[in-house]
């Protein structure tokens, strides 16, 4: 077994609030530089910049899976990692076809589609900050039945997390994990959140800005990188696990 360093919640220049800096290359060496071993893309609702981060990822020796934050009908926030760009492209389509509305760039951004060269190919004019028209426990199952891992985004957020839009983490919901923003130690985390210590809990960084890539994340135990690796890690068998203590820079 080997420690991986990870960063799974980062966003792109695609995403509306995403700042242009965050570029497929500039995410790589953004990655490189603070350590990490791992990372994840989780544009909002939309994958079409993981190709390229992948590529420029493995260009470099970054190991980077693709991955897309989807927002629910009830406005949660919930990450979708993958192993294959094919299986997020597929969970692309779904999430498309429940996106309503269009971009207005004046107001939340522009949405750039980057190669891994960092040029850009064009622009998302979908309503990528908005909610779909999937709900929650719905997301959850598509992503499993597609073999990925869901995991609820920042759960101690008073916005757009599955305790701030429903006030509780009802024992339905199949996360695989709950992400916990910076702002949050885990160990108060587990106490003051009801449900919370019944799910394994990491932090990522939930970069917007290069300068806060690895700012916070998670160190696994693995064999090599992988979905199945990391839901081994999450669930602690056959050697896998969570490593405990500060992985931050």
């Amino acid at each position: 077994m080997r420690r991986f360093k990870a960063d799974l919640h980062i966003h792109s220049c695609l995403s509306p609030c995403g700042d242009l800096d965050m570029s497929p290359r500039g995410i790589v060496e953004a990655s490189l530089q603070k350590g990490l071993d791992l990372i994840a893309l989780c544009d909002h609702n939309t994958a079409e910049n993981v190709g390229a981060v992948i590529r420029a990822g493995k260009e470099r020796g970054l190991w980077v899976l693709p991955g897309m934050e989807v927002n629910s009908y009830e406005e949660v926030h919930s990450l979708a990692l993958f192993d294959r760009e094919a299986q997020v492209l597929e969970m692309q389509t779904f999430v498309y076809n429940h996106l309503q509305g269009t971009n207005r760039p004046e107001l939340f951004g522009e949405q750039v589609v980057a190669n891994e060269f960092d040029e850009v190919e064009g622009f998302n004019d979908r309503l990528l900050i908005g909610a779909t028209g999937i709900r929650l426990v719905d997301i959850i199952n598509k992503v499993h039945r597609l073999g990925g891992l869901c995991i609820a985004s920042h759960v101690d957020r008073p916005s757009y997390s599955v305790v701030s839009q429903l006030g509780f983490i009802s024992p339905g919901l199949e996360f695989d994990a709950l992400e916990v923003s910076p702002r949050t130690d885990l160990e108060k985390a587990r106490k003051d959140i009801p449900g919370a210590a019944d799910y394994p809990l990491v932090t990522f960084s939930d970069a917007h800005f290069l300068k806060d890539i690895g700012g916070v994340c998670t160190e696994f135990l693995l064999d090599h990188p992988g979905i199945e690796e990391i839901r081994m890690a999450l669930k602690q068998e056959q050697g896998r696990g969570i490593v405990e203590g500060p992985c931050g820079n």
